[in-house]
């Protein structure tokens, strides 16, 4: 009998154990047990559930249950548990029981995760292929199965592809950071949408706001272009009419990148592409990214400027504490100028914001009768239009002080702000006055730009050589007067001995300018001489230009000018000596790249970027040099960049935007908005460094680039490696031989990529790249399509019928009209 009773016992754990086995590998039925070391696999391979231990918290031995990918180290988990009770290392057992309960225990403790409030029946615990835990009901009618339970619901630091942050019967979906970023206990940040009637998102700190993004105007979070459509996901906001189901998700295009949002311990709020050539995880978009996202960062009614550390007060306002302002204390915000008459008062229309927080909806109002509302109602200080719930426009006020207020042209909405009578009069006559000295101006730069037209076609009539070699020499001067100091003449014998009369063994490059010719005056101080040649495209405007703009800037990274020499014909700038000459005559040269290892090639872009945006912004001047480009770098004796010909700069002061019916400058260098539509700004200059970028860390030049296997160019070729995850193929060959860090150099090709979008909109400016460059701790988001990549031919295609194109700077005479960026 005994013998029979074991037999039995044996046959029974047989069975027990072949239906474990022969179960599918993502399921777990119920009455088995899931153990330490066993895991599930979704179908599809990617996700993993099973026990980690998290021995580093505060609790020694201890054990969680969670998902994480399959395959991928260092282990990253998407999901945990039982972050608030880790289990001991004996005993851990998962299992879901014959009436659907799932449960965790260990030697000491019983966890449940999921209760039914009714029995269920044949049932299962899946892992899907999406890295949802589900408990599936097989449903005797044609509904086939329902999900009875899923982790989706009870989400952990992380947001997967169509898991959802926000409300719905079930209740609120957030995401909690790790309390260290090896430590799941939950930490002090939490990501979340607000409330049903709030639809903005919320990161906040031990329940105190961080960051806010919205509210959602039916096109995106207002403040934000962060999270918009692109090549790789779509984000999602659904608000259900009855405002019972509220979320944000966001779903694959290409379901082959490996894609997910985290708040971090450190209250980052980030989307991680997973990248296989370097086995990391790198940031594609991070939300929280600058210092306007700071919540209330100017106080009430102050405005924010990601481009300005200083906060400013919204017109009409003035600084609360303005010594506290002076030590970029901003937190008591501005005040009126004026105070309010409810009976008097009107509202200004300020565009391009995020929208203040505090807001209330008034759904019974229709757009029409908003801002009545708002006028009648004398605490009422804002109105504005929005599509919040994805059904149409909704009146929306606030009835307190507006607080979180940013500067965010191309994230940004529309509101009006009452404002007291007497400001409005004060508006009234600034922008009539205004209009007046605008038409003046007009009137005024017309009978100039005639007078002058007139008086120079009279000299070119009347001028002789003769003429113009008396007027030099009666000027009896060695010195030229620019704006605010004096440059040094050298006359021609100084010059001509200096380059043993411009031989042809001194000449060490050719530009747009002319020939430039390496010489030593009699102290022994080496040289370079810029020397205006006849056939030059450029003349004596690009001459002046460039002796009145360099004599005003100085920095490390610019090429100093020593002076100039004008006699009769010839004109000439002459500058320190630059014994490395031009980055293209090392960079794009086999014999010689190779002096260039990458430490060197980072500090050169370094050094760039730090000239370019000290002439955007460091500079008493603003200036946008627009001809960036390899030959235009110098290099001296330790191959430090320095910035060179400046005859195609413009001085912009206040201006963000010019337009010129001429467009000039050099191949594979300008922008598309300069090309196409004569447009140049700022971002020109960073669209010529990020071609540069490509262009030093590839060791070949963008225009000209051929392949084999296709018909991009440089630009083409890079964006397509880093779409296919194998960017660190872009790197120049010859950089193999030498030691280098892989980060940094996926870092200046993603810089690189950001810098040449076709968006001029999308590209960061001089300053945010010297940041991005220097600091590795600056999240970087995922570059956008760049413009002119489709090939030399297409380029010369659209080019030619717009551009007499020249392989040098095609340089001349422009008219612009300078136009404030709306």
């Amino acid at each position: 009998m005994a013998a029979l009773s074991w037999s039995l016992t044996i046959f029974f754990l047989y069975i027990s154990s072949a239906s474990f086995v022969n179960e599918a590998k993502n399921t777990l039925c119920p009455s088995k047990h899931l153990k330490n070391g066993q895991t599930l696999v979704s179908s599809n391979n990617r996700f993993e559930l099973g026990f980690f231990s998290a021995s580093y918290s505060n609790q020694e031995d201890s054990w969680y249950l969670g998902i994480w990918y399959s395959g991928i180290e260092p282990l990253t988990v998407v999901w945990v548990a039982n972050r608030i009770k880790p289990l001991s290392g004996f005993g851990l057992k998962l299992f879901i029981n014959h009436i659907g309960n799932l449960l965790l225990h260990d030697s000491k403790n019983l966890i449940y995760l999921a209760r039914t409030n009714q029995p269920i029946f044949k049932h299962s615990l899946v892992l899907l292929d999406s890295g949802n835990l589900v408990i599936i009901e097989e449903c005797n009618n044609s509904s086939g199965t329902r999900y009875v339970w899923q982790s989706f619901d009870s989400p952990s630091d992380t947001l997967l592809p169509g898991m959802r942050l926000g409300w719905n019967l079930m209740g609120n979906h957030v995401l909690t950071s790790w309390r260290m970023s090896k430590d799941p206990f939950p930490g002090e940040f939490m990501f979340r949408i607000e409330s049903p009637e709030l639809p903005q998102l919320l990161l906040e700190k031990n329940s105190v706001p961080q960051s806010r993004w919205g509210p959602w105007d039916g096109h995106r979070f207002s403040g934000t272009n962060a999270l918009k459509d692109n090549p790789v996901f779509r984000p999602v906001y659904h608000h259900s009419p009855e405002g019972l189901d509220v979320y944000f998700t966001f779903e694959m295009l290409d379901d082959s990148v490996l894609l997910r949002l985290v708040v971090n311990s450190n209250g980052v709020v980030q989307f991680l592409k997973w990248k296989n050539s370097s086995s990391v995880w790198v940031p594609m978009v991070t939300l929280n990214r600058d210092v306007c996202d700071r919540y209330g960062a100017c106080g009430p009614y102050g405005i924010c400027h990601a481009e300005d550390p200083n906060c400013h007060c919204l017109r009409g306002f003035r600084a609360n504490s303005p010594n506290d302002w002076g030590r970029l204390d901003n937190s008591d915000g501005c005040t009126r100028k004026y105070a309010l008459n409810c009976s008097s008062d009107g509202f200004v229309k300020f565009g391009g914001v995020k929208l203040p927080d505090n807001f209330t909806i008034k759904s019974n109002l229709s757009i029409e009768e908003c801002g009545g509302y708002c006028l009648k109602e004398c605490k009422c200080m804002a109105y504005a239009n929005i599509d919040v719930y994805g059904n149409g426009n909704k009146c929306v006020v606030w009835l307190g002080d507006l607080i979180d207020i940013r500067d965010s042209n191309y994230g940004g909405d529309r509101i009006y702000i009452r404002m007291a009578r007497a400001e409005l009069d004060s508006i009234y006559n600034s922008k009539r006055k205004k209009n007046i000295v605008e038409i003046s101006c007009l009137l005024l730069a017309a009978i100039w730009f005639i007078a002058f037209i007139c008086c120079f076609v009279s000299q070119i009539r009347s001028a002789s050589k003769e003429d113009k070699q008396e007027e030099l020499e009666n000027r009896g001067s060695s010195q030229v007067q620019t704006d605010d100091q004096d440059i040094p003449m050298f006359n021609i014998s100084t010059i001509s001995a200096a380059t043993n009369n411009f031989s042809p063994d001194n000449k060490i490059g050719q530009g747009g300018f002319g020939p430039v010719y390496k010489g030593e005056l009699p102290n022994g101080q080496k040289i370079a001489v810029k020397r205006l040649s006849e056939s030059s495209n450029q003349g004596l405007l690009e001459f002046k230009n460039e002796v009145t703009l360099i004599a005003q800037l100085q920095h490390r990274n610019l090429v100093k000018l020593l002076g100039c020499c004008i006699e009769g014909e010839e004109k000439m700038l002459i500058y320190e000596y630059m014994p490395n000459r031009s980055l293209d005559q090392i960079i794009f040269e086999a014999a010689r790249k190779r002096l260039l290892n990458w430490e060197k090639r980072f500090n050169i872009l370094k050094g760039i970027a730090k000239g370019l945006d000290y002439l955007h912004c460091g500079s008493r001047l603003r200036i946008i040099h627009r001809d960036l480009k390899a030959s235009n770098i110098l290099l001296d004796e330790e191959m430090n960049p320095k910035i060179s010909d400046f005859g195609l700069a413009r001085n912009f002061e206040n201006e963000r935007e010019a337009i010129t019916r001429r467009v000039i400058g050099t191949h594979g260098y300008m922008s598309p908005e300069y090309v196409l539509d004569g447009h140049y700004s700022t971002k020109s200059d960073v669209y010529s460094f990020g071609v540069l970028a490509i262009e030093t860390i590839s060791g070949q030049r963008n225009w000209g680039f051929q392949h084999p296997d296709h018909e991009y160019n440089l630009l083409g070729h890079a964006w397509k490696l880093w779409m296919e995850g194998k960017d660190m193929e872009l790197n120049d060959p010859v950089l193999e031989e030498e030691a280098y860090i892989e980060g940094e150099v996926t870092r200046c090709i993603q810089i690189g990529l950001l810098c040449v979008q076709h968006n001029s909109e999308e590209r960061p400016t001089m300053s945010q790249v010297v940041g991005m460059l220097e600091n590795e701790n600056v999240g970087l988001v995922n570059p956008q399509e760049p413009g002119f990549f489709g090939g030399t031919r297409s380029a010369r295609g659209f080019g030619s019928s717009l551009v007499g194109w020249n392989h040098e700077s095609a340089n001349g005479l422009t008219v612009t009209t300078l136009v404030g960026r709306t």
